[in-house]
This record gives C-alpha cells, structure tokens and sequence, in this order.
C-alpha cells in the first residue's frame, strides 16, 4: 500500500459486497494511492480476485465465498494463537459480527475505519447494485461518515476536499457535505448527476450546460439529474447540507 504523502490525507479502500461488483480492473484501480483496503463479508472475494493484499475484514461472514471463508478463518486462526502459518491468501485482521446484528456490515466497517485510520478519506466500491432499499442504506451510511477533523487538519490536506469517494465500473462520485467542492477534470461530454441527501442543500455548478449559483435544492430533488460537463474544468460546491454526485464515463 501507499504512504502518505505531507499534505495529503490517507485513503481506505472500502470493498462491499454488492451482488453486482464492479471489475477486477475498477478494484485494482480503486486501490491505487490507498494505504489499506478494508473488504466487507462478500467484498472480500474481490478483493483476493483483484491480487489485493486484505488489511481487514469486517462482517458477519454470511455471504462470503468459499476462498474468502478459508482465509478469514486461516486469519483468525493465527491471532488466536492456533497457528503460525498464514493461508495462502495472506494474514490480515479480522473484525466479525453477529448476524444478528442492529447494525450494517457497512455501518460497522465506517466505524472500524474511523477509528483506526483517523481522518481518512473513504474510497468505496462494489457497493452500488442489488435491491434499492440496500442502495439507498449505503448512500445514508457513506454519507454518515464523517472523519476526525482535527486528525484531517494534521495531515494539512484541503478542507474542501470530500471525504467520501465512490468508484464503481459506470461511473465515480463522491458525497458532499457544507463547505466540500468536487473539481472535475477532463470529462467534457460527460454526464454528471447529484441528488441531495439532507432536507435541503445549496449547491452550485460550474462548467456545465446547466450552472447553479447557491441554490437550494430540497431532498431527493431530480434538478441535478443528467447534466453534461462542457467545460475542461467543472466544479459541483456544497454550501449547506449533504448530496451524492456522480460522473458517469
């Protein structure tokens, strides 16, 4: 994994375990700059698919495959002392729930990040598919999140920059909060969406066919679907409230 570099914050790599997983490839590249990988239950089977080096697994092991299964419990074998010879996915910690649980595999893993890696950004992916009910859960709890500030000032990073990136084969995003702009390069043609996630939330566009200037846009709205980036240089700003953009390629 990366090291990080004065000015930057450190990026986790959080792999879910959506039934419709983006590529090996979009995993590989979601994985680059990133200086841990966190897989949830499923996840981890794309992860070990994508050549990936697991630091932690969380979940409640319901949905994991038979090679994720072998090597979580290969993991946990060696941290109880059972052990001395990782499996031959390699030894990372384990972190494992009940499945009877109050909680999301997901929300639990945005805690064990918050904790461990203070102050990181958020890089998600194999999230995005399945049931819609599942969808709209993960764009609440990815939206919870929100990392130590005084640990992100340490690093001496941007304020502005999100602290939620989303990657997935059709299309990148990231989830805003008030004061947090999303700068966008190089995708002239492109189209770009936003749903706000927050009773209302101000937002404005630049370098697409339709700008907004400080606007209010109230929850679940569809004034931000399906616009088109026109400029080399475009920007969605959030000056009040939380929403989820998206770039589609």
């Amino acid at each position: 994994m990366s090291e990080v570099s004065a000015g930057e914050r450190p990026v986790v790599l959080l792999v879910g375990g959506s039934p419709e997983p983006a590529s090996v490839e979009t995993v590989w590249r979601a994985a680059a700059g990133c200086v841990a990988v966190v897989a949830i239950d499923r996840g981890l089977e794309r992860v070990l698919e994508a050549g990936l080096v697991c630091d932690l697994f969380c979940g409640d092991g319901d949905s994991v495959g038979i090679r994720g299964a072998a090597a979580v419990e290969a993991a946990e074998r060696v941290a109880a002392g059972r052990s001395n010879a990782p499996g031959k996915d390699g030894c990372f910690e384990v972190v494992r729930y009940n499945p009877y649980k109050d909680d999301t595999d997901l929300g639990l893993a945005l805690g064990e990040v918050a904790r461990r890696w203070p102050g990181a950004v958020v890089r998600a992916t194999c999230l995005g598919g399945g049931n819609p009910d599942h969808l709209l859960g993960v764009l609440g709890r990815l939206a919870s999140y929100r990392p130590d500030a005084a640990q992100a000032d340490a690093h001496g990073a941007d304020a502005a920059t999100p602290a939620v990136e989303i990657v997935e084969d059709a299309y990148a995003g990231r989830i805003l909060h008030a004061g947090e702009c999303w700068r966008i390069e190089g995708a002239v043609g492109s189209r770009f969406s936003f749903i706000p996630l927050s009773p209302s939330s101000v937002v404005s566009e630049a370098g697409m066919r339709w700008e907004l200037d400080h606007h209010r846009v109230p929850l679940l709205d569809d004034l931000g679907i399906s616009n088109v980036i026109e400029r080399a240089q475009a920007r969605i700003a959030c000056h009040e409230g939380t929403l989820s953009s998206w770039l589609f390629s």
